[in-house]
């Protein structure tokens, strides 16, 4: 299965949380974000690399050097100019053979490079912020995942001081929304290499993050 994590704003969170998922559900992650690459990198080929035709996805991913499987992205703007993006399905189809569930790390907003790991995602959690205009952001998000036939799984309402009330986002997108309250171990996790749902499993943060995955997996058996 291949699972994107969206979201029509940036700085929402969504490279934590594909971190967090990619933890919680044993999977391997890619960072798609070829213009704003947030997840760890180091040495070696990266997504990139596997776009512009010059190495192999499964060469590219970085494999036991910490708690989470990741193909990383690049970070100049010369790697980014010259990855095509319609490389994407062949690569991400290639780590999904290898290692099973992939949850890519999609960039923000509405633009085509937002709307290729859509494409190809079997399904999609969509994160957003607990303001009051996140919801209309969301809305627009969901909208371009269901044009590109990602169902959506569930949104993730992230760094929420307050329990803020779900009900809307459940009633206008129609699937379940988990509050994922503000914690600076999850802020740090992917820094630290140290998942919340490993360090601290018991947390509400890492319980929220185990309640979006057992979505992701409710949605894997269907």
């Amino acid at each position: 299965m291949i699972l994107a994590v969206t979201g029509g704003k940036g700085g929402v969170g969504k490279s934590t949380l594909a971190f967090e998922l990619g933890a919680a559900l044993d999977a391997a992650v890619v960072d798609a974000d070829l213009g704003m690459a947030d997840l760890p990198t180091g040495p070696g080929p990266d997504l990139h690399d596997v776009l512009a035709g010059r190495a192999d996805p499964i060469e590219a991913v970085r494999d036991g050097v910490g708690p989470v499987t990741i193909l990383p992205c690049g970070r100049s703007l010369a790697g980014a100019r010259a990855a095509d993006v319609t490389r994407l399905d062949d690569a991400l189809r290639a780590v999904e053979r290898a290692y099973g569930d992939v949850v890519v790390d999609c960039p923000a907003g509405m633009k085509a490079d937002a709307g290729v790991p859509l494409a190809v995602a079997d399904a999609c959690v969509v994160v957003a912020s607990p303001r009051s205009y996140a919801l209309a952001d969301a809305v627009r998000t969901r909208e371009l995942a269901r044009e590109l036939d990602a169902g959506l799984v569930a949104v993730a309402v992230n760094r929420a001081v307050a329990d803020p009330p779900t009900e809307a986002f459940e009633e206008v997108l129609g699937a379940p929304a988990v509050v994922v309250p503000a914690d600076p171990r999850v802020g740090r996790s992917v820094a630290e290499c140290r998942p919340v749902t490993r360090c601290a499993p018991s947390s509400r943060a890492g319980r929220a993050v185990e309640e979006l995955a057992a979505a992701v997996a409710r949605c894997r058996r269907v």
